[in-house]
């Protein structure tokens, strides 16, 4: 038989295989998560059938949140991305089961009671074990079941985040920087569009965004020079939220107090601060996002300059003190109101910079720049296309080697002159710099402390006069 038309048979088989199963797992994902999304909304509404604000359980809460992900699944701790990245790369996809109702009865908690976590971490954990379930029951082999738990994957973010092609993407291009795996694309596709479709069918509602701005694709350099700025801010906003989640849940790891007493205390002092600052940094935080986004100068006003630090600090001692959730949507949050902010100081167009701080600051922290471009399309509109590209793509290099994500594997080097350990994991990989650049960085510093000096003594000198 001819060559060509026994290769054309097996990819066709093996395309109708992938296409009934990804199909068949995307109908249950998005059942599964639009349970969970419905128990989600549910649980915040009976906030207001509390005498008192609701926040003042968080410190409780967290307490509870910890307890039970020690005593039943030590894997749902923290925000569920993390543990599914690491399952697919060191346990061949396999998940327990039993991590599902864990980690959902753990975020809802969470999140009910104020946690700033966000709900696409624990859709994409959901959807994964699920999916690993499924694979094990069927008794599939270890690279079938690590492909099935990345469509999983892509299931879960999609139907949480309400853009299906976005979603996909983002769930296999977030395992490895630098390498979107073609083998798994169409059954990602597949999963996420059905998972989506489902989760519609059976009520889930989700918002998208109109900014108003450029719908013209005429050329702006003002605008353009703009956009390249904001790139370089937010990825530094991005290597500030890696730096600050880390850093906060590695020291409260290091106080040598009971993990339940250090959860009641960083319960406290988010109680304490949002009873006499704000409330707008407990939980998913919509209405800011939602204000930030709008093109009503009125509404967008609402959003202050410290808001995006206040939810890096919250999001840090939630995830420290052993809340559980996603921290996607802190990451929207921080990235939509620090656009904002940079907006505003330019003094227009607060809701365009709001949207590229929205997927830039996604693209920072979580290495993943086509997924984000894609999410800018979905939810603003193909008008935001050209200048979400430069934007996201400025900031996920400015960011460096580094992810809130560290079970990531590096296959990427964002400059020349960096040596990189390629297939390690993130917090593993060796990276160093030609010394000449470093040379070069060095004799910036000196001149910019250089002309420093010379500008304060020449301050000195107008002032004695």
């Amino acid at each position: 038989m001819n060559k060509h038309v026994v290769e054309q048979t097996v990819i066709f088989f093996s395309v109708s295989k992938w296409l009934l199963l990804s199909s068949a797992v995307g109908i249950m994902i998005g059942g599964l998560i639009s349970l969970f999304l419905k128990i989600l909304s549910l649980a915040e509404q009976t906030r207001e059938t509390l005498p008192f604000p609701y926040y003042f359980t968080l410190p409780f809460a967290l307490m509870l949140s910890l307890w039970i992900v020690r005593t039943f699944d030590k894997n749902a701790a923290g925000h569920g991305t993390e543990k599914v990245i690491e399952a697919v790369h060191k346990r061949d996809g396999y998940i327990n089961a039993k991590i599902i109702p864990v980690k959902l009865l753990a975020t809802v908690i969470t999140i009910f009671s104020g946690g700033s976590v966000g709900k696409e971490g624990p859709g994409a954990q959901l959807g994964a074990g699920a999916a690993s379930f499924v694979a094990t029951l069927l008794k599939f082999s270890k690279s079938d079941r690590r492909k099935l738990v990345i469509c999983g994957i892509s299931a879960g973010f999609a139907s949480v985040f309400g853009t299906p092609i976005a979603g996909a993407i983002f769930g296999i291009e977030v395992l490895i920087i630098g390498v979107i795996m073609y083998d798994v694309l169409l059954p990602s596709f597949i999963a996420g569009f059905a998972a989506f479709t489902t989760a519609q069918f059976l009520g889930v509602k989700y918002h998208y965004y109109d900014i108003n701005v450029y719908r013209a694709f005429d050329l702006d350099f003002s605008l353009i020079l703009q956009v390249v700025a904001a790139g370089i801010f937010f990825g530094i906003v991005s290597d500030l939220f890696i730096t600050s989640v880390n850093k906060i849940e590695t020291w409260m790891k290091k106080i040598p107090y009971n993990i339940y007493i250090k959860a009641f205390v960083a319960g406290c002092i988010m109680v304490i601060i949002s009873y006499f600052l704000s409330e707008n940094y407990l939980g998913l935080g919509l209405l800011s996002i939602r204000d930030a986004l709008s093109p009503n100068a009125l509404i967008s006003s609402n959003v202050h300059w410290y808001d995006f630090i206040f939810k890096t600090i919250f999001t840090s001692l939630t995830l420290g003190a052993g809340g559980s959730g996603g921290i996607i949507t802190p990451v929207f949050y921080v990235g939509a109101t620090s656009g904002a902010v940079f907006g505003d100081v330019l003094g227009h167009h607060v809701a365009l910079f709001a949207a590229l701080g929205f997927v830039s600051v996604l693209a920072g922290t979580t290495n993943s720049p086509i997924a984000s471009i894609i999410m800018a399309v979905e939810l603003f509109g193909v008008h935001m296309a050209n200048y979400a590209a430069l934007s996201v793509v400025i900031a996920f290099l400015i960011t460096g080697h580094r992810s809130i994500f560290q079970s990531q594997k590096l296959a990427l080097k964002k400059a020349d002159n960096i040596s990189i350990g390629e297939g390690t994991d993130l917090d593993d990989t060796p990276i160093s710099i030609d010394m000449r650049d470093i040379d070069k960085v060095k004799r910036l510093k000196s001149r910019l402390r250089y002309k420093r000096l010379r500008w304060q003594v020449k301050n000195a000198k107008d002032d004695f006069k």
